[in-house]
């Protein structure tokens, strides 16, 4: 397909600055959804770096589709910004299941195309992790190990990793302190994600998803074929009590 200068020039202009930002203002996200060129060779640009293109109402969004990508957040980068020079990699696992439960709280536990909730207290993200910690903890290891090679995530890391926190002892002050209370974690995990634009602090010790996060759930995790089926695994206890209230 032949492509005018005018909007090939366009097109990466507005690619470098997603490549650079991970987002570009509305008129950039115009000129994506209403030049067909334009958007088309956006589409290309993104897809030679397993990259794809995402918008909201007033933004334009380059979020990677895999691991391998150069424009994913590193483990290491995590680790040395946010959890620490001592951090290993059962902290990063933890902090990818915590934002799963986070994010399965404001839509029905991936059981609703729409968020449920205006907002969530963090005591009740607190609460959720613990009930889906607990319920992994039904599983026996050798399960657990089957379930690891099927989903890539390092299951009995994060139970260990959960249960060596200590939540009970430490004060309320200390839990928001630089201490490894359970609380403090959820604290840290909150900081990450509004630093990448996918979380609120509306106060109160409250948090909502903003508009980006919803896009991509809606796109990506609802996706059987992205997503693996992991909810179904996780959540797999409501289901059997739903069910069983059914019938």
């Amino acid at each position: 397909m032949n492509y005018s200068e005018s909007d090939i020039m366009r097109a990466f202009d507005i690619y470098t600055t997603l490549a650079r930002d991970g987002v570009a203002d509305k008129d950039a996200m115009k000129e994506y959804t209403t030049e067909a060129d334009v958007g088309s060779l956006l589409e290309a640009f993104a897809h030679k770096v397993d990259c794809v293109i995402i918008h909201t109402t007033d933004e334009l969004y380059m979020i990677p589709k895999a691991q391998h990508s150069p424009f994913h957040v590193s483990n290491e980068w995590i680790k040395r910004n946010y959890l620490g020079s001592n951090a290993v990699n059962a902290d990063i696992y933890l902090l990818y299941f915590v934002t799963l439960v986070l994010f399965g709280s404001f839509f029905d536990r991936y059981n609703s195309q729409e968020p449920t909730l205006d907002f969530l207290p963090l005591v009740d993200w607190l609460t959720e992790v613990n009930e889906r910690i607990t319920y992994l903890q039904s599983h026996d290891e050798e399960e657990l190990i089957e379930k690891e090679e099927e989903f890539t995530y390092n299951w009995r890391a994060i139970i260990d990793k959960w249960e060596d926190m200590d939540d009970i002892k430490e004060s309320a002050k200390r839990q928001r302190g630089r201490t490894i209370s359970r609380l403090s974690f959820i604290h840290t995990v909150k900081n990450f994600l509004i630093k990448e634009g996918l979380l609120t602090d509306i106060g109160n010790n409250e948090v909502n998803i903003t508009e980006k996060a919803n896009v991509i759930i809606q796109r990506y995790f609802m996706d059987v074929t992205h997503n693996n089926n992991i909810f179904e695994f996780i959540y797999a206890d409501e289901e059997e009590t739903n069910d069983g209230n059914d019938t």
